[in-house]
Order: C-alpha cells, then structure tokens, then sequence
C-alpha cells in the first residue's frame, strides 16, 4: 500500500499532526501520526516516537507539538492493535519482534533516513531492539522514558490486572475516575483536569460512550504471567546504545524502572544522561515544561547534525 495522508484543514496543519497509512510487512495496515514544523531547524533530525504497551500516539501530543513549534519534525507509530492501526486477528503477532518489523516498515515509507527515538516503557525496548540494527548514523540517540534493562515484574503484573479489562465508559468522565482510582499511587499529584486529559489520550470516543483504543486481546500477551515468571536478561540490548548518546527518564514513583536499575545504566553508559521527574510514576507524561525543554535541549545537543 502506497503512503496516503488523509485531508487536513490546512487552517490547523501547524497543530494537527497528519495522519498517514502505511502496510506492515504482512499487509496489515498500520498508520503515524506526523507533526510537521511550519519552519526547519538547520540539521534537526525527525524524532520517532514510540509508546507504551497499550498505549498511542496521543501521549505524545504536547511534547510533539512543542518540538514541532521549535522547527524538528515528530512522527508517532502506533503498534498493531493500538490507536489507528489495524487490530491483528492473530493476537500472537503483538510481539516485540512483529512490531519491530512494523516500525522499520514505518521508517521505510516514511524515508526516515536519519532519527532520534523517543520510546516510553515498551517503546524503550523497542528502542534497545533498534540499536543492534540501526548504527549510530542512522538513529542518531534515543530517549528512554522510564524504562531500562531490568523491569519490576510486580509493575508488570500490575498493568496485567486491568489490561482488557473495563473498556467501555460512558463519559470521559467515568474513565478519568476509575484511571484515578487505578493509579493514583502514581501520580499523586494530577487533579481532576489532569486525570481528564489522560482520559482523552487513552481512549475514544464512539457510539456507547468512550472505549479504551487497543484491541481487548492483548491482555492474552500477559496472561500467562506469575510471581514466579523469569524476566530475561536485556543488559545487552542496552549495552548496543552505549555508542550514542541517551537521555534517560525516570519518574520518582515509578514502580517499573527502579532507582538500583537507573544507577546501574549510568554506570554501564559512560555519557548517559539522566533526568528524574519528581510526583509522578510509571510512565512521566512529559506535559511539563521542564522536561520537554530537557528533550529539546537533549536533541539540539546530541543528536543532530
């Protein structure tokens, strides 16, 4: 399938990011989001943007339209199954390996020839993945957003006790309290407008109400999971990064990246620059200014030409 971009108000261009369709390697259609800047930054290469396990492009809107407005191009890749891809009738193929493929397809239609990554919890480690198979003149340096080689299982677990679960709401509203009932203990300090944005990014709206915008099976990836579950070993997928700069993220509540795993990727990543978000957990939102002046500063300095 060729690259289509659907009509936009050419009004709004300059704060909608355009929406563009692209085949996965099996033919599954999958689709960005790109935020084009209405001037160039000189030598500002494209940042991809990569979310969380069920998460999608919407996460990414303040902090996308931020660096778009300082002159860099941002593109964001929903995985198979999320946000305005194709849900897969095989839910096996929501695998890391499968959407690597899908993200270099991405790139491909995209002629992303050069990048910066920006990956978020799963979005990391996809990012990891891509350093064995892009060097260092190709994805130039990466973000990792509260996540590293070693992930708490009990976070995991966590996450796999909703995931799928409570789909539907009838209001925004209604999502944004139960998220908040949910997952308060990490982010303690979001109000009621706070809670409600989050709300918008994680779902929909439709015809019953608001629905949660991943396919319901890919709770089926995690349910095999115990307390006894081996985690595999990824300290050497980050160890592939250790030629080109990073810039990694921790939130001060996170109860997936611990403060032992953060220490340990500074000492095993010589230039490894470190940012700690205080009052918020597992994954930052990145809607402050702080750390999306961080970011912009990161990429000026590091990762262009």
């Amino acid at each position: 399938m060729a690259d289509t971009l659907l009509p936009e108000d050419r009004s709004q261009a300059a704060s909608r990011p355009e929406l563009v369709y692209f085949s996965a390697p099996d033919g599954l259609t999958l689709a960005a989001r790109v935020w084009n800047p209405t001037s160039h930054e000189n030598g500002a290469v494209p940042l991809v943007c990569l979310a969380g396990l069920s998460r999608n492009w919407r996460d990414f809107g303040d902090i996308a339209a931020y660096l778009a407005s300082l002159g860099r191009k941002v593109v964001a890749f929903d995985y198979r199954g999320r946000g305005d891809s194709a849900h897969d009738p095989d839910w096996h193929n929501y695998a890391i390996p499968v959407e690597g493929h899908d993200i270099d397809a991405g790139l491909a239609a995209l002629q992303l020839d050069r990048f910066a990554v920006l990956g978020t919890s799963r979005g990391g480690l996809h990012a990891m993945a891509m350093a064995h198979r892009y060097g260092r003149h190709r994805m130039s340096a990466v973000v990792l957003n509260d996540v590293g080689p070693r992930i708490e299982l009990k976070s995991i677990l966590r996450i796999a006790a909703t995931l799928g679960k409570g789909m539907r709401h009838r209001t925004y509203e209604d999502l944004a309290l139960r998220l908040r009932s949910q997952s308060q203990d990490q982010f303690p300090l979001l109000d009621g407008d706070g809670w409600n944005k989050l709300a918008h990014q994680l779902a929909k709206p439709d015809a019953e109400g608001v629905l949660l915008d991943y396919d319901p099976a890919l709770a089926l990836t995690l349910s095999a999971l115990d307390d006894a579950t081996p985690w595999p070993d990824q300290w050497p997928l980050f160890e592939a990064l250790v030629d080109r700069p990073v810039l990694a993220i921790r939130g001060t509540r996170s109860d997936l990246l611990s403060q032992e795993t953060f220490t340990l990727m500074a000492a095993r990543h010589p230039h490894l620059q470190t940012m700690i978000i205080d009052g918020e957990g597992h994954a930052p939102l990145l809607w402050d200014a702080g750390s999306q002046d961080r970011i912009a500063r990161f990429l000026t300095e590091f990762a262009d030409y």
